[in-house]
């Protein structure tokens, strides 16, 4: 993955075309899924893959479809990554209602770091082993 710093570090929304990509499959993933799925507009769409495609996240075809490249699927897998850590948070641990956990693990996910959502998981992991266990 690209380490994320103030020089380098994506706008909030290029990560969300980024994930989208992503979880759409990154191969061959046309622009109109792209829009359907964030709700936005087709020349928006536009715009953020010519972005990511001169940071090298993503091929654009002619006529065609998006490819993410190695280091756009690394990139986008760890920002999906820290969106489910944070979902699962919400959900399992603090009892928030899907829906809402996943818009706000949405905008969480923009401003931690790897390590940090790495720690999250292990409490996530550590609480629900301690609930489990027979007491004593």
């Amino acid at each position: 993955m690209i380490p994320i710093n103030e020089t380098n570090r994506f706008s909030e929304s290029l990560e969300d075309y980024l994930e989208t990509i992503y979880v759409l499959g990154g191969k061959n993933v046309r622009s109109i899924d792209i829009a359907k799925r964030l709700h936005v507009s087709r020349a928006s769409v536009n715009r953020a893959v010519n972005t990511l495609a001169e940071k090298e996240l993503l091929i654009k075809e002619p006529y065609g479809g998006v490819f993410l490249t190695e280091t756009g699927f690394k990139t986008a897998k760890a920002v999906q990554k820290k969106h489910q850590i944070l979902k699962r948070f919400l959900i399992e641990v603090l009892g928030v209602e899907e829906n809402v956990a996943n818009k706000e693990a949405c905008g969480i996910e923009h401003n931690i770091s790897d390590d940090t959502a790495q720690k999250i998981d292990r409490l996530i992991k550590d609480l629900l082993q301690k609930n489990q266990a027979p007491d004593d």
